[in-house]
């Protein structure tokens, strides 16, 4: 007997958390994309130190929620697993499409600032999302971790070089040692993509000092 594999779309309730009010004042609105196992309602708090009237933080959720350890307790999420790859790629882009144009409801795009910003397993998510969808954003910043290998550089080279691309990385993350920022930065280089990179001291986190200084 021959087994085959089915797809069908589906509609599914998804959730993303906001940090401030949409009002005229508005200037910079901040699209931030969590990291494996985490929520977005926790992750979002990490944002507070940049929080002002007129800023605007948008934390979606990814779609696949899981317990942690075990059967119950803590739970998590991820944008994607290996597991038919490219459907939940394509899905978690037109997921955030989707967040990206709620925020365009409240009228701002015209005047403002948008910055995606990534963090761990968000960085190739936001990567993704960026070179795959339909969003238009003015700052991308990945922050531990990198352009992931299946985004095609040379392709895709005239929208990251449109865009003010930012790479942060603790100088002991536990997750990326310094030859694998060496290759990220041949390859973005042989690619001519224009970049810059900011180490700080900490590991596979987001350090609000870091964050201060890059919130302009």
């Amino acid at each position: 007997m021959i087994t085959t594999s089915k797809r069908i779309a589906i509609s599914k309730t998804a959730r993303y958390y906001i940090m401030g009010k949409p009002s005229a004042k508005i200037n910079s609105v901040w699209i931030v994309l969590h990291g494996y196992s985490q929520l977005a309602e926790n992750f979002i708090k990490i944002f507070e130190p940049i929080k002002n009237e007129t800023t605007l933080i948008i934390a979606p959720e990814a779609l696949n929620k899981f317990y942690i350890k075990g059967f119950s307790g803590k739970v998590g999420s991820a944008w994607m697993t290996k597991e038919d790859r490219e459907n939940e790629i394509k899905d978690y882009v037109n997921y955030l499409d989707s967040v990206y144009d709620d925020v365009i409801k409240f009228g701002l795009l015209s005047k403002t600032k948008i910055t995606v910003l990534g963090f761990s397993q968000g960085t190739a998510a936001a990567c993704r999302w960026i070179s795959k969808g339909k969003s238009k954003v003015d700052r991308l910043i990945l922050w531990g971790g990198g352009v992931p290998p299946d985004v095609d550089l040379e392709l895709s080279k005239e929208l990251f070089n449109s865009l003010q691309l930012t790479i942060i990385v603790g100088d002991k993350d536990e997750f990326i040692s310094a030859e694998q920022i060496e290759k990220e930065d041949q390859r973005l280089k042989k690619n001519n993509i224009k970049y810059s990179l900011i180490l700080f001291e900490g590991k596979h986190v987001i350090r609000k000092e870091t964050l201060l200084k890059i919130d302009h």
